[in-house]
């Protein structure tokens, strides 16, 4: 049996950012995985509080350059990565001047939602999925963690379908109690028009709240887990009636064991399937 290949993607991971329960997750899970045998990489945006020296990150030339355009302005996409020594893991930083030079994380110095969040989200969606095409990776499994990847699954599904990289591809993603207040940029659906999606696939996003974010991207994973013992009502309640394999919340001594097996089963589910 092959070995598999799983693509984390997290908007937090320790140590570059605070140990959040995302960040602490997205850190021991890859690790843990690696560790039974599975194939990963890992990916998070470069915010602009990261120390770059510290953590000695640094560019990767050949995987730079791209443009990437969203809302008709091009960004350049920059790929950055470290190492976590101690876990013998390597992290891939998706980095933007204009989205990610600021020395902050989601809010400004008086706690105020960034406005172009929304954009933030897209470009780290996407300068993910570049980067795996030109890393010539093709994963088996897709874990996301965090509503800035939120829009993940439905890239995937619907933009990445027929790309050999992700045509096999399984989404799982992973809801979490940590949240945003009010709501992203509500031009949010009329940018993913501009990419090329249909108005139709975007109902939910129409009043882009952390809880239709995460209904969101659950609609358009394979699978879904519970990443936090507590969920808000509505994402709780989405979760429970979705006809979906599911992996209820667990404690992380069990998680590692938890999400391997998770994984194999759903894999082994896609090659029934295929037969």
């Amino acid at each position: 049996m092959k070995k598999a290949k799983v693509l984390y993607v997290s908007q937090e991971i320790t140590p570059f950012l605070q140990a959040s329960e995302i960040a602490k997750i997205a850190r021991e899970l890859p690790q843990g995985i690696s560790e039974k045998g599975k194939e990963i990489r890992v990916f998070m945006p470069r915010y602009g509080s990261i120390n770059e020296r510290r953590h000695q990150l640094h560019e990767v030339i050949r995987l730079s350059g791209m443009n990437l355009i969203i809302d008709d302005t091009d960004h350049p996409l920059i790929i950055k990565v470290a190492s976590i020594p101690t876990a013998r893991m390597q992290v891939y930083f998706i980095d933007n001047e204009d989205y990610f030079q600021r020395k902050a994380v989601l809010t400004d110095d008086k706690d105020k939602f960034f406005e172009d969040n929304d954009e933030r989200s897209i470009f780290f969606c996407r300068g993910v999925l570049e980067t795996v095409k030109k890393l010539g990776w093709t994963p088996d499994v897709v874990h996301c963690h965090g509503w800035m990847t939120g829009l993940m699954p439905l890239y995937i599904k619907k933009m990445m379908n027929e790309d050999p990289h992700f045509t096999n591809a399984r989404v799982i993603y992973s809801a979490y109690q940590a949240r945003f207040e009010g709501s992203l940029n509500t031009k949010l659906v009329t940018k993913l028009e501009q990419e090329g999606f249909d108005k139709n696939d975007l109902t939910l996003l129409e009043n882009p709240t952390a809880d239709n974010l995460d209904k969101f991207a659950l609609t358009w994973a394979d699978a879904l887990i519970k990443g936090s013992s507590e969920l808000s009502d509505e994402v709780n309640t989405f979760i429970d009636n979705a006809d979906k394999p599911k992996l209820m919340y667990c404690e992380n001594e069990e998680l590692v064991e938890a999400c391997s097996n998770f994984y194999d089963e759903i894999l082994e589910e896609t090659t029934v399937l295929a037969d």
